[in-house]
């Protein structure tokens, strides 16, 4: 496997990975660097190929969320460089990119009158390429590479992307929070053990106090500014901050019953507030139930900005666009506000090298805002950090929820990088590596089979070690004889008991041991180097249709009633079928037949149950059965599946 980070390696801004896993390529984010305004404000292209046929060479694109540093030189690679292949991101970052995309256009062209730069209908043409990617949707570019997505906090939108060709795998974390915030969940991943996971470090060496601590620190400096006249300005980004200090803000406001103005200054905040409004299920399950009463997002305290507003005297408080002080808005009413020593400028999130933001915040007293602009620097400077970025702390738990064999850091600067690395080493025992950019990292990925185990299979080996221990102790690890039955570039390799295949047709037989984290059939297995056997024949693909295959998922029927807003009476599996109906109506093309309550059919033979509780199995649960033909239709009903029980 190969990585190579044409941005963010060793730095922060311009995110860009090229990730070369089973003779695919992938780049991971097309961003652009804030603290450039020249050709470095974008990736190095040229380093993929000199002559422009970047379409041969790469073989999808994957944007992980809206924000500029992640998707900004997309319009650039795709309509002005030549790149025409397919671009994936989640519906939220698809809907909001382009609104950002078309803002900082106008800021770079009409405001300051550059040239060469991409145009609106590039923006529009680079959009229609976009493919989307749903939460845990398998999705698949071509006939051996897979896509899937992890909610990643945030912003609205954000994603994690497992990515898999053949036997090697990789997870791209882009910018994520393992917090959860006033508007948004924390980031979560399956313990999908890639060969390698390539993770942001802007915040490597912070552990942040509380969350509380921070919020009550931030309303005393706002409140105590505006009680001695002062004026507030905070920079932040359009959507993501901008939303949970508004919320925070405005809460307080209508305690404390003050009257003094609050601002914002994107007019994207109307838009803001419609997307947050379409896409309710990306928010935390607060923002969720409170929806039903009201918007969270229309606020009585905070009105849209007027440029005259600035001169205006008297206490004001202003949350302006962009979040970096490096154009537009914030950078504007900076100017004026710098010089007086009442004023206050909040700081609430990272700033690059080389921003107004990153300068001021140095401590520098006179700061150059252009080649003619020279501002003294009065203000009351406050860093507050309200980024919805992993804490080293964060950083650890991703990690460990992962488990992968290698991992790479990118997004951060050196230093931090540095510290986060050895850390990384020294509790996990894996390696850790920090490219710059342009550096080619080659990392031997590893040679296990993955393989899904029939239920016969799994429930033969589980009774044959319960039968071995005299004590009731979890088994965590379970040995397991099978029948290993190769899968292709459209059919998972499975595991079978001998009862289920002709042993003098099988291809391979294999000796394995499982970890099953769930206690369910259907669990992966890992088969090792005891695998012996010869190739698949005509005869034994001919046989395999014949086959059922069948998985179990045990849920949570507490939190499903949550979820679904169960009466205690409702029988919560039944319920959970109909919501998996509901859905799958929705997603797929083929027709339903539902016999009674609780059996479902799809398709052919892919049948979904929800079985009685019985004394093997008291919890519970949802199982699908389905024919070797048909496992793109059960791998399409297993991702809803998952989208329903959680």
């Amino acid at each position: 496997m190969k990585v190579v980070p044409l941005g963010a390696g060793q730095d922060v801004g311009r995110s860009c990975v090229l990730v070369t896993l089973g003779g695919k390529t992938i780049m991971f984010d097309c961003g652009m660097h804030m603290g450039y305004n020249d050709e470095r404000r974008f990736p190095d292209f040229n380093y993929i190929t000199t002559e422009g046929d970047f379409t041969s060479r790469i073989d999808a694109v994957v944007i992980t969320h809206f924000h500029l540093d992640h998707c900004g030189a997309l319009p650039h690679f795709t309509e002005q460089r030549g790149y025409h292949g397919p671009i994936y991101m989640t519906p939220p970052t698809k809907a909001i990119c382009p609104i950002l995309l078309e803002d900082y256009r106008k800021i770079t062209v009409e405001r300051k009158g550059e040239t060469g730069f991409f145009t609106s209908q590039h923006i529009k043409d680079c959009m229609k390429k976009v493919v989307p990617l749903h939460l845990h949707e398998t999705v698949w570019v071509d006939d051996e590479l897979e896509l899937r997505a992890y909610y990643a906090g945030h912003v609205l939108g954000a994603a994690m992307v497992y990515a898999r060709c053949g036997n090697e795998s990789v997870v791209y974390t882009g910018d994520y929070n393992m917090t959860p915030d006033r508007h948004l969940g924390a980031a979560w991943i399956d313990k999908v053990r890639p060969d390698v996971l390539i993770t942001e470090t802007t915040y490597g060496t912070t552990i942040r106090d509380s969350k509380r601590s921070r919020e009550r620190d931030f309303l005393e400096k706002v409140h105590s500014c505006v009680l001695r006249g002062g004026k507030v300005l905070i920079p932040c980004f359009a959507l993501g901050r901008a939303q949970e200090l508004c919320i925070l803000i405005e809460t307080y406001w209508e305690r404390m019953g003050l009257t003094v103005p609050v601002y914002f200054s994107a007019g994207l905040t109307e838009k803001a507030n419609r997307y947050y409004k379409l896409f309710i299920n990306w928010t935390n399950q607060k923002v969720k139930e409170s929806f039903v009463d009201r918007n969270p997002f229309d606020f009585k305290y905070i009105k849209p900005w007027n440029r005259d507003y600035a001169d205006l005297p008297g206490p004001m408080v202003l949350f302006a666009t962009p979040g970096m002080l490096h154009i537009g808005t914030s950078l504007e009413v900076f100017r004026k506000w710098a010089p007086d020593e009442r004023n206050m400028l909040i700081m609430p999130g990272y700033c690059v090298a080389g921003t107004v933001g990153a300068k001021v915040l140095s401590g520098m007293k006179v700061v150059d805002i252009d080649q003619y602009t020279q501002v003294h620097v009065n203000i009351d400077v406050q860093n507050l950090s309200f980024s919805a970025h992993a804490d080293a702390k964060g950083i650890m738990e991703l990690i460990r929820q992962a488990s992968p064999r290698n991992v790479v850091l990118v997004h951060g600067e050196k230093s931090r990088m540095s510290y986060l690395k050895s850390k990384i080493m020294g509790e996990f025992g894996c390696p850790c590596y920090d490219p710059a950019n342009g550096e080619l990292l080659e990392i031997e990925a590893g040679k296990d089979m993955r393989a899904l185990m029939s239920d016969r299979l799994f429930q033969t080996a589980w009774a044959e070690e319960q039968q071995k221990r005299q004590e009731l102790t979890p088994i965590t690890e379970l040995p397991v004889k099978g029948v290993l039955l190769l899968g292709d570039s459209k059919r998972l390799t499975r595991l079978l008991d001998p009862s289920e295949f002709d042993l003098d047709e099988a291809p391979v037989v294999a000796s394995a041991r499982s970890l099953d984290n769930h206690g369910t059939a259907g669990a992966a297995g890992k088969s090792g180097d005891q695998m012996t056997g010869a190739q698949q024949t005509d005869s034994t693909n001919e046989q395999s249709a014949d086959i059922r295959f069948s998985t179990r998922r045990v849920f949570d029927s507490t939190q499903l009633s949550q979820r679904l807003g169960l009466t205690d009476s409702t029988n919560v599996s039944s319920a959970a079928l109909t919501a998996i109906c509901e859905l799958l109506a929705v997603d797929s093309k083929t027709t339903l037949h539902q016999d009674d309550a609780r059996v479902v059919r799809l398709g052919q033979s892919v049948e979904i149950r929800a079985p009685e509780a019985t004394p093997e199995c008291e919890l519970p649960s949802i199982s699908i059965s389905w024919c070797w033909e048909e496992e793109g239709l059960a791998t399409q009903a297993l991702s809803v599946m998952n989208r329903v029980l959680g």
